[in-house]
Parts: C-alpha cells; structure tokens; sequence
C-alpha cells in the first residue's frame, strides 16, 4: 500500500507541552518505525502562525472568528517541531493522530485518547507531500534536518 519514502512535520502544540505528553507522542510515532530527522522546541510568533494558518484566517466559528483564538493559544507555550521520515509516513502519522476534532477521533489515536477539541487536538501534521515541503522548510533550516541517521 505504502511505497515511497517521505518526509512530514508533526507540531506537539502547547496542550500537549503542557500536558507533558511529548515523550509519551514521540515514542508512539517511534515505534511505528518512522525515523527522527529533525526536533526542537520553539516559540510561535505571528508571523509565522499568519504563514501557517493563512488558509483559515477568515474562518468564522460560530459566530466568531477562530484565528484569534488559535494563534493565543499556539503562542500560550512553546511548541515541539519534529520531522520524520518513512514510508507513506504523511498519511500513516495522520491515521495515528486521528480526526481534528478530538471528540471524532477513536480511542486509540492520539487525539482520541488525549485531545479536548478541534484547537486542543495534541499535534498538527502535514496533510500531503506538497504541504509537508512547505511546512518542514517553514519551521527547520536545512542544517537543523538529519537525513544520515539510519
């Protein structure tokens, strides 16, 4: 089913910094058998969240806007960058994660058994190969990505 070697970003955002369940996310990706190629926690500026969450920057959530909401929340703790790497790893981290909305997603996923909702949903992940190009040069220098690690 899976035959190419990709590349895809994984964001733990601050519910799961604060939670303290970045080891226990990690170790769960690992043990796919995906490989590390780059991983740092950083703080969120605007630029950067206007960037990423550009295409929903005029969503309206009931009534009310939802990108104000989200970026104080992305900006309310550092996040943990991550790339890795692996045969059809965009869709299977993406399976792994779960649906966004955390009350959709299955007990068994992460956002199943640890996310509160749509915005505390634990992790972001690329969604395409296009996207994980983007998002990968986004938040790693070239020099902060380890491709020589086997």
């Amino acid at each position: 089913m899976f035959n190419r070697d990709e590349k895809t970003l994984i964001l733990f955002k601050p519910d799961c910094v604060r939670k303290n369940l970045s080891g226990i996310i990690l170790q769960r990706f690992l043990a796919e058998g995906f490989r590390l190629r780059g991983l740092k926690m950083i703080a969120l500026n605007d630029a950067v969240l206007e960037e990423h969450y550009g295409h929903i920057l005029d969503l309206v959530i009931d009534g009310q806007p939802l990108y104000p909401r989200l970026n104080a929340f992305m900006q309310s703790s550092p996040v943990i960058a991550l790339v890795l790497s692996g045969v059809g790893v965009i869709e299977r981290t993406r399976s792994l994660i779960g649906p966004t909305n955390s009350h959709k997603a299955d007990k068994g996923t992460i956002r199943g058994d640890y996310g509160t909702n749509s915005m505390f949903n634990i992790c972001h992940a690329s969604d395409s190969p296009e996207s994980a190009e983007v998002e990968i040069a986004r938040f790693f220098a070239a020099e902060e990505l380890f491709d020589n690690i086997d």
